[in-house]
């Protein structure tokens, strides 16, 4: 019997994909029925719902979970949930009661049936200043959410699309239940996340290395859906991991793998997100650093440790490992923390994925206190390759510029 944290909100994995003859039925049902077309965060959704990540949600919330969740993290059936999960239209022709097929933006491949049981509008100033702390549209998670359509759409689903993740990214996409496989036959029954939209720097294998030595073994978990301009590729990211892993990490303590939602670049809120949905994933601990899922200077360096705080202590089965600021110290010869450092600002070499990304960008050499060679290679050819129409200028602002 596995020993690994249980699923959020349930005893087993609640996948909303279908296989088999109920695919091939449901799909050539679906061409006869109404179309919604999904923006590219709502899509990674449906596929996180397909594979049980989101579990236990059956589909898209209505006006009253996506108000609880809003307000105060948790659904009207009392279950906990950061951060909304709604599909959004401007089709006035839908109504509650109707069958709809959600169809990708991108592709327009078919993504899943839906059971329309609700349609309705919101305040998305309210959802901004409650799950984002800002309405400003500097912040991409506010760009994505005044971009959503004038309604909302509640009801379960069906899913018939993994989204293109299996071919595109091959064994590095794994699902919820491929994980816990994975853990059970390694017999680890405590696992640590680690969360990343970047390249690994010094200051992140740090992190993944306490962790080691905490728990059984970490899982490095990359987002493999949408970022924001002059993030690094998925392809590129898992690469510089890969040779990170292979020569500084010990054989059978780490899983490289990936999911398949958009950032939303929430910090806090997302950070409850992204341990709510590695609890489905198997693991027991999310590592959260400095600044964890934040973009710019909008949220505070731990105000991503102290939201753990702040929810009832029942709502996650999955802790946070609370690391300090880390950092390169020249007197301490290596990487230290605030709690482990008593040396002066003078002599640390503070690190951030925002920094990496300017210096490569800018065609910098990264220094040893940055990037391990063999990463930094990678990296270095990526940029090279870029020309420069398509290049986007990186910023340092907020934590990233100290």
């Amino acid at each position: 019997m596995s020993k690994l944290v249980p699923p959020h909100g349930s005893d087993t994995i609640n996948e909303l994909a279908l296989s088999g003859d109920a695919l091939t039925a449901e799909l050539a049902r679906a061409q006869s029925l109404p179309k919604i077309t999904c923006s590219s965060r709502e899509e990674g959704d449906i596929v996180m719902l397909g594979i049980g990540g989101f579990n236990p949600l059956d589909g898209f919330m209505g006006k009253a979970d996506w108000k609880g969740v809003c307000d105060n993290m948790t659904m009207t059936n009392g279950l906990f949930w950061p951060i909304p999960v709604t599909l959004s239209t401007n089709d006035e022709n839908v109504k509650a009661d109707d069958e709809v097929a959600i169809v990708s933006g991108k592709s327009g491949n078919i993504l899943a049936t839906m059971q329309v049981t609700e349609k309705y509008s919101i305040d998305k100033a309210h959802e901004c200043e409650t799950v984002f702390k800002t309405t400003e549209d500097a912040h991409p998670g506010v760009v994505m959410v005044m971009a959503q359509g004038e309604y909302n759409l509640a009801g379960p689903i069906k899913v018939l699309s993994d989204g293109g993740f299996p071919a595109k990214f091959g064994d590095l996409y794994m699902t919820p239940a491929e994980t816990r496989a994975y853990f059970d036959n390694k017999g680890w029954k405590t696992i640590a996340a680690f969360q990343t939209r970047n390249p690994m720097h010094r200051s992140h294998e740090y992190l993944a290395k306490i962790a080691v030595e905490i728990c059984d073994g970490v899982m490095i978990h990359s987002v493999l859906g949408g970022l924001k301009a002059g993030d690094i590729p998925a392809d590129v990211r898992s690469e510089a991991i890969s040779v990170l892993i292979d020569n500084y990490f010990v054989d059978n303590t780490i899983l490289q793998s990936g999911y398949p939602l958009d950032m939303r670049y929430a910090g806090p809120r997302e950070a409850l997100l992204h341990a709510l949905f590695r609890q489905n994933y198997g693991c027991s601990h999310l590592i959260v650093g400095r600044d964890h899922a934040g973009v710019d200077d909008y949220y505070g360096p731990f105000d991503a440790h102290n939201i753990f705080d702040e929810i009832p202590s029942d709502a996650l089965v999955t802790q946070p490992l609370k690391i300090d600021w880390t950092f390169w110290c020249h007197e301490c010869g290596g990487m230290s923390s605030m709690k482990t450092c008593p040396h002066e600002a003078k002599d640390r070499v503070l690190l951030s994925g925002t920094k990496v990304r300017k210096m490569l960008s800018d065609g910098e050499d990264l220094p040893e206190e940055f990037s391990r060679p063999e990463v930094a290679k990678v990296l270095q050819a990526y940029y090279a390759s870029i020309k420069d129409e398509d290049k986007v200028e990186i910023k340092l602002s907020g934590h990233s510029a100290k």
